[in-house]
């Protein structure tokens, strides 16, 4: 009978307002669960997040500054050449996918306005998902595996700040796109099609084998939408021998994803300090208390 309700409602009501009930939902339980707290288990950045919530929808990013990114707000340009859209960051060209070009002009200015706002929004200095901050930064004598780049945003707000770049995705119409991205900036990308994975063969490659192959690396970025686990696995004797290696690392996907990969990290000699506030991972269906989550592990072994 449950299994029937389910499908009838998935079919029956549309997704925007089963997200927005999901959302309600969840906004009540994290309410309910930490109100049901001591005071004295209840940290301050967790304050921050249940104030927010008091007047607020869950939301990705249960900040003030998450506001801030209107996707009608930010230009979308077309390659005179191919077509293929972009927008401006910090005075460079940031292409998106040609296939978005395929649906009307309207709707792929839409589209790419939602998907920089987002990646705008996630990297605000305010962010739990920035990847850089504070003492963690990358400098000129870097060399970043980026590992999950899609877009490259990330690789292209520091191209002219380090020695070089590793793009590795595999996706072949994110890689056309970063070929275009990155085209100012040949002689200090290369772009890597492949999967990072725990095993390696024509399309996967592990950590270990990326350092092998390049042992210039000096900080990896990993956000692989919830496959950093699997990642790890193929980095262990990477983890076990680094002498001078920094890590970004995504830690919001999963339940557990902060305290497993901390143990991990810590067991490996590394000093390890997660990101400022939490993120709400509300797509995850399988969300359970404390329901806040890190966005980011940021790791140093010196």
């Amino acid at each position: 009978m449950n299994k029937l309700f389910f499908t009838l409602y998935r079919v029956l009501v549309p997704k925007p307002v089963r997200t927005c009930i999901l959302k309600k939902n969840l906004r009540k339980k994290i309410l309910r669960y930490y109100s049901a707290l001591p005071v004295n288990e209840v940290n301050d950045e967790q304050r921050d997040v249940l104030k927010y919530l008091e007047n607020n929808p869950v939301t990705i990013f249960p900040y003030s500054f998450s506001q801030n990114y209107l996707p009608e707000k930010i230009e979308v340009k077309f390659d005179p050449s191919g077509g293929m859209p972009f927008v401006m960051q910090e005075g460079k060209r940031l292409y998106f996918k040609k296939r978005w070009t395929l649906i009307n002009r309207t709707r792929t200015v839409k589209r790419v306005q939602k998907a920089y706002a987002d990646l705008a929004r996630e990297q605000d200095p305010e962010s739990p998902h920035r990847y850089l901050s504070g003492n963690f930064l990358a400098g000129k004598d870097d060399i970043i595996a980026d590992i999950g780049a899609a877009e490259g945003n990330f690789s292209l707000s520091v191209i002219e700040k380090v020695k070089k770049i590793y793009l590795i995705e595999n996706n072949r119409e994110w890689v056309r796109a970063l070929e275009k991205t990155f085209e100012p900036w040949k002689d200090k990308v290369k772009i890597i099609d492949k999967y990072v994975s725990d095993h390696n063969d024509d399309k996967h490659i592990t950590i270990d084998n990326l350092i092998k192959a390049h042992n210039d690396i000096t900080l990896l970025k990993i956000d692989v939408d919830g496959s950093e686990r699997i990642v790890l696995e193929g980095a262990k004797e990477t983890l076990a021998k680094s002498t001078l290696l920094k890590i970004a690392l995504c830690s919001y996907h999963k339940n557990d994803d902060e305290n497993e990969f901390t143990a991990l990290l810590e067991k490996y000699g590394f000093s390890v300090t997660p990101s400022k506030g939490y993120m709400i991972h509300y797509y995850d269906k399988k969300i359970k208390a404390p329901y806040l989550r890190r966005g980011l592990l940021r790791a140093v072994k010196q």
